[in-house]
């Protein structure tokens, strides 16, 4: 019942600031910009399991990764002057990020040596 609890709260939480892109794309990159979803997700994880070395390191994976995941949008903003078309720059976007998340690997493999 809790995971069905989650789905339809995360469901909502997208379904809204995906609503709110197509009337007020400034304010929906705003609030999809705040970590919405890592606030969820800590706070689901903390009453799951209540074991808070893992919550640290979720939070400190999350602190990593975000930066790393800006890597999404580097071929949105290269498009104004590549002018790819939307499947080239999505999937160019999701290999940036796929990279990202090589790296993301190699600092915590490191991290834990």
């Amino acid at each position: 019942m809790f995971f069905i609890f989650k789905v339809v709260l995360s469901g909502i939480v997208i379904a809204s600031a995906s609503y709110l892109a197509g009337k007020n794309p400034v304010l929906a990159g705003f609030v999809i910009a705040l970590p919405m979803m890592s606030i969820l997700s800590i706070a689901f994880s903390y009453y799951e399991f209540r074991d808070m070395d893992k919550i640290n390191t979720f939070a400190v994976s999350i602190l990593a990764g975000v930066p790393l995941s800006l890597f999404f949008f580097a071929p949105f903003v290269l498009n104004r002057w590549l002018k790819m078309n939307f499947a080239m720059t999505y999937t160019s976007a999701f290999i940036f990020l796929a990279a990202a998340y090589l790296l993301h690997q190699m600092i915590f493999r490191k991290a834990a040596a």
